[in-house]
């Protein structure tokens, strides 16, 4: 694995890189890598989309952080192509911690991760089991991290920018199927087009499995986990003239899931006139639909001069519907719980070269949002122990509404100090309205230094802030609940607050040889009203808290080699995280664990130690074989956090064969491998600060695809 602040190197990097590396967009000058695609003989629609394309990459300043690219082959080349789900994706870059429900963790963050499509901020969704955006339509994908420059904002643990297809050169597309292991059947469509001034493409696909969410028991087939899930992306884009274009892009995903049965249970409660339901068979089930639209004017008047401005909107809900007998009996509450969001605003970026030693950045993004929440709960009546008093349930119902204003704005300035130091250096102010109205100024200064013709480091301090997404506010009136069996452990609520931060990092990154890279980066972060989320309910909704400070750091060593037919990458990475003294959500925790949190520094549940990935492909001939692996030496469980799962290793293996047959064209065959040793472990345990339920990794399993070019 390569870390990069994407100067000196990354043209050589990249060129070396397997399946993740600098950005490939950085000039052959090491302190210059905003130079872009060097211009090529196309027809004129081409050309200018190039040229846009070019303007694009040089809104960012590309200094100070490190960046993990995964190109087109690249995401092919992993065991499931482009059908791996986006999250499964970004593991494979340093860093970045496993967990269940599809979630991420990088560098020691509860989620606090940004996506972007094409250089646009995507409004984030309601937090589900589903992946919300898809690797299909990508030609490229990003995960940046470290100090950031100031042009990011809000959700900075890590920006997953992903590039779009959309600007196609030749008409075509393809389809394809993958199927097999757990009722595995998924299928895919994408079409390229071009006519005149206009290009499109289309992607689209669905799926279905016999596995959902991760199995809570420790054998091979879960019982009642299936899910339907379908996508849609749509790129369709206008050149107006020879500096400028507009583009729209549409997304939609809808999720389908059964909230996975554990056997053998108790029942803890008795409903008056229903029998006793056997565990394996409860059927509550969670629907999750997301949808969002992004219309882009791109304009670059010449070579000093781009700037970019959007328009977006975003709807995004989950709903989650219990057994309504089921639930009752082994929970004391059947809760029928929605939350839906809807996110609208406008983003803009300019960059300016003012010489060859200056390039001045500024922009905006400003958003409103409005957060529904519905809970129609049926519970029993309890006395002060939580003991139930009666077996006849009553109704309880707890909606709520928000509306939320961000807003920010930045200006930065690039300044290349000499051929081989450039700093980059700049502000943004930012500011929230929800349940809280925080602001901030936040100073970022980062610096590379190519130190010889191989070596290059890179230094970097950002000041964030990050409001609490609104989705993940509480919004639960516990009076409602007291005395029944829904009763919220303690009655202390104190509204979740902005997290404030001070970030370092540093970093070095070596070419040893043509073919052999190695690279090393260290980060620090001081935290002030840290920013957690839990399962606290038995929908497997997320809630926000806050600590009152919070430590976290680590270290990540990462190298790639490429030599010939083979390529191969390895990365470890060391994360500790801690906070103290639960400030805000409090009303979610029993009061020895808040006394016990407010005078003790304790693990965050996502804190794991040690984090490793690798891969090693090979092709020979029309084949290639490709491996990966991933290790964790376990989350936090237990009271407070005070312990830790075991550790993991997971290995997927898969072979692509590529033909091209005269009667049929172009065509890939696939098999894969994944958990080849069939490894059983186990993610979560169900204990530990908001951790609701036991999760497992997937058992072994084997999938064959086929994808034909058209």
């Amino acid at each position: 694995m390569v870390a990069s602040s994407r100067g000196a190197l990354a043209l050589a990097i990249c060129s070396l890189f397997p399946f993740y590396h600098p950005d490939s967009r950085a000039a052959e000058d090491p302190v210059a890598p905003d130079q872009g695609v060097v211009p090529v003989a196309l027809p004129p629609t081409v050309v200018t989309a190039k040229r846009l394309e070019q303007s694009r990459t040089k809104l960012d300043p590309d200094i100070g952080s490190s960046t993990y690219q995964f190109t087109s082959e690249d995401l092919k080349n992993l065991p499931l192509g482009i059908d791996t789900p986006l999250n499964q994706v970004i593991l494979q870059a340093p860093g970045v911690v496993q967990d269940s429900f599809g979630q991420l963790h990088v560098r020691g963050d509860h989620a606090n991760v940004q996506y972007q499509i094409d250089g646009v901020v995507v409004p984030e969704p309601i937090t589900g089991f589903g992946q919300g955006l898809d690797v299909r339509f990508a030609q490229s994908v990003e995960l940046l991290t470290g100090a950031l420059p100031a042009q990011y904002g809000y959700r900075t643990a890590g920006v997953i920018a992903i590039l779009s297809k959309g600007a196609a050169i030749d008409d075509g597309g393809s389809v394809s199927f993958l199927g097999g292991s757990f009722g595995l059947a998924q299928t895919g469509i994408e079409a390229f087009g071009t006519s005149g001034e206009w290009s499109a493409f289309i992607d689209s696909s669905y799926m279905r499995s016999n596995i959902g969410i991760e199995n809570p028991t420790s054998s091979r087939n879960p019982l009642h986990d299936s899910t339907e899930q379908t996508k849609t992306f749509a790129d369709i884009g206008r050149t107006l003239d020879s500096s400028s274009r507009i583009t729209l892009l549409v997304g939609t995903s809808l999720g389908h899931f059964e909230i996975p049965d554990t056997p053998n249970q108790p029942a803890l409660f008795s409903l008056a006139g229903a029998p006793t339901l056997a565990s394996s068979t409860l059927n509550a089930r969670q629907d999750e639909a997301n949808d969002f639209q992004i219309l882009t004017y791109q304009n670059s008047p010449n070579d000093e001069l781009d700037m970019q401005f959007s328009v977006f909107h975003r709807t995004t809900s989950v709903h989650y519907m219990p057994d309504p007998i089921g639930d009752l009996e082994y929970l004391g509450v059947a809760a029928t719980i929605g939350r839906e969001l809807e996110s609208s605003g406008l983003q803009g970026d300019a960059s300016y070269q003012i010489n060859d030693s200056h390039t001045v950045r500024a922009g905006y993004f400003l958003e409103h949002e409005r957060f529904f929440s519905s809970n129609d709960s049926q519970v029993f009546p309890a006395d002060a122990t939580g003991a139930q008093t009666s077996d006849v349930p009553i109704s309880i119902s707890d909606d709520a509404r928000l509306n939320g204003y961000t807003g920010g704005v930045y200006l930065q300035d690039e300044w290349k100090l000499a051929q081989n130091l450039t700093v980059n250096y700049g502000v943004r102010y930012d500011d929230t309205t929800t349940v809280t109205d925080e602001q901030q100024w936040s100073p970022r200064l980062g610096l590379v230094w190519a130190a010889t013709a191989t070596t290059q480091v890179h230094l970097g301090y950002a000041r964030y802030f990050t409001p609490p997404p609104t989705e993940t506010i509480g919004t639960t009136d516990i009076e409602r609940f007291v005395g029944t069996t829904n009763q919220l452990p303690g009655n202390s609520d104190t509204s979740v607050k902005a997290e404030r931060s001070n970030y370092f990092d540093a970093g070095v990154l070596e070419q040893l040889t043509p073919a052999w890279s190695i690279d090393f980066d260290s980060y620090y972060r001081r935290v002030n009203n840290l920013q957690d989320e839990g399962q606290f309910g038995n929908a497997l909704i997320y809630s926000a808290f806050n600590y009152k400070e919070g430590e976290i750091g680590g270290v990540e060593f990462g190298t790639t080699y490429r030599q010939g037919a083979w390529t191969g990458y390895a990365n470890v990475a060391l994360s500790r995280a801690m906070g103290k003294d639960i400030i805000t959500g409090q009303y979610n925790f029993s009061a020895s664990e808040l006394a016990y949190i407010s005078n003790n520094w304790v693990h965050l549940d996502h804190d794991q130690t040690v984090t490793a990935s690798a891969g090693l492909s090979y092709r020979v001939g029309n084949t290639t074989w490709s491996s990966d692996l991933l290790f964790g030496s376990g989350l936090r469980r237990g009271f407070a956090n005070t312990e830790h799962e075991p550790a993991y290793t997971q290995v997927n293996l898969a072979a692509v064969e590529n033909l091209k047959l005269e009667s049929i064209g172009r065509i890939d065959l696939r098999v894969s491998v994944i958990n080849l040793f069939d490894t059983v472990y186990e993610l979560r345990d169900g204990s530990g600060i908001g951790v609701g339920a036991p999760q497992y990794g997937p058992r072994r399993g084997i999938d064959v695809g086929v994808t034909k070019y058209f």
